[in-house]
C-alpha cells in the first residue's frame, strides 16, 4: 500500500510532445477494515479470531495539458455527455419503432 500511494499514483509520468505537457490524473480512494470475533466454547474450543484487510481503487479522471499559453485540465469520464448519447439513442429508438409499427 505504501508504494501505491506516491504522487505517481495520482499524477502519472509527464509526457511532452509538440511544446505540450501532459499529466495523466487519477482519483485515488483506499479502504480499510479490521474486526475480532470471539468464540465462546467450552474447554480447547475457547478463541478468538481477528481480521483484517484494506483495498485501493484507483480510476483515471483526465490529462493535465501544459502550454506556453495556458494549462487546462481535460477530463476523460464526461458523464454528461454519456447521459445526453443515452437520451437521443433511447429518443431515436422510440421514433423508428413507431414508424415501423404504423407501417
Amino acid at each position: 500500500m505504501q508504494a501505491s500511494g506516491s504522487v505517481k499514483t495520482v499524477f502519472g509520468d509527464a509526457v511532452t510532445v509538440d511544446g505540450k505537457t501532459i499529466i495523466p490524473v487519477a482519483r485515488v480512494a483506499y479502504a480499510f477494515h479490521a474486526g475480532i470475533s470471539p468464540h465462546k466454547g467450552e474447554g480447547e474450543e475457547q478463541r478468538e479470531g481477528s481480521r483484517g484487510g484494506g483495498g485501493i481503487h484507483i480510476r483515471p479522471v483526465g490529462v493535465l495539458e501544459i502550454t506556453k499559453e495556458e494549462t487546462k485540465f481535460i477530463p476523460i469520464d464526461d458523464r454528461r455527455k454519456l447521459a445526453g448519447a443515452l437520451l437521443i439513442g433511447l429518443i431515436l429508438g422510440l421514433w423508428v419503432g413507431v414508424r415501423r409499427s404504423r407501417d
